[in-house]
């Protein structure tokens, strides 16, 4: 009976280590099977109004086949090393569950060896910084199995630039500067009058 119960206990453990085991996977061990491009405008973007458009589709230097075990690809916006510099919540980990590099999903779709796009219009919470696009291909148990980016390995190539929203907007700034000029005249007015009553008090 206890020899039975150790079996069942070692069982379980070696499970749930072969489990973890699975779970945790690296970007180093993933190969670059997805070509994908993004195109947008010249110049720095703006989030909330520009749109990237986005192709990729299956690297054809891998052998016919490879990616029959290819189910999804979920698309990401990833940080450029410029923008993760002195910024520990950004930081770059091969373990892809520890990595922040690509913090924002931007589509997740069937997969398809060719023929995929998607325009993207950047959303409005993204915040200033340079940036790239990378895609991961997902198995049916939804772990990645390959990858493919808009940039070259150390991520210097096809970069952009974002400019977050400021949180301002055109008519409050004139209705500011309207009730400020307003404020300064009322104040120079009161004093004006103050000064008049007092003349007129001592000319009684």
């Amino acid at each position: 009976m206890a020899s039975t119960r150790a079996i069942f206990v070692v069982s379980v453990v070696i499970s749930c280590f072969l489990a973890s085991c699975h779970a945790e996977i690296l970007f180093s061990s993933l190969k670059k099977s997805l070509d994908i491009s993004a195109s947008h405008r010249e110049g720095v973007l703006m989030a909330g109004e520009d749109q990237i458009i986005l192709e990729w589709s299956f690297n054809k230097t891998f052998p016919a086949g490879a990616d029959s075990s290819y189910k999804k690809v979920k698309v990401h916006l990833c940080y450029a090393p410029i923008s993760q510099k002195d910024r520990l919540w950004r930081k770059t980990e091969d373990h892809l569950k520890k990595d922040k590099t690509c913090q924002f999903n931007i589509v997740t779709m069937p997969y398809k060896s060719s023929g995929n796009s998607f325009n993207w219009t950047i959303e409005r919470d993204v915040p200033t910084g340079t940036y790239f696009i990378r895609a991961y291909v997902l198995d049916s148990d939804g772990h990645e199995t390959g990858f493919g980016q808009n940039t070259d390995e150390k991520k210097i190539d096809n970069l952009f630039d974002i400019q977050a929203i400021s949180g301002r907007h055109s008519t409050l700034d004139i209705c500011s500067i309207v009730f400020s000029v307003f404020s300064v005249v009322s104040l120079f007015g009161f004093f004006y009058m103050e000064k008049r009553k007092a003349k007129a008090s001592q000319q009684k």
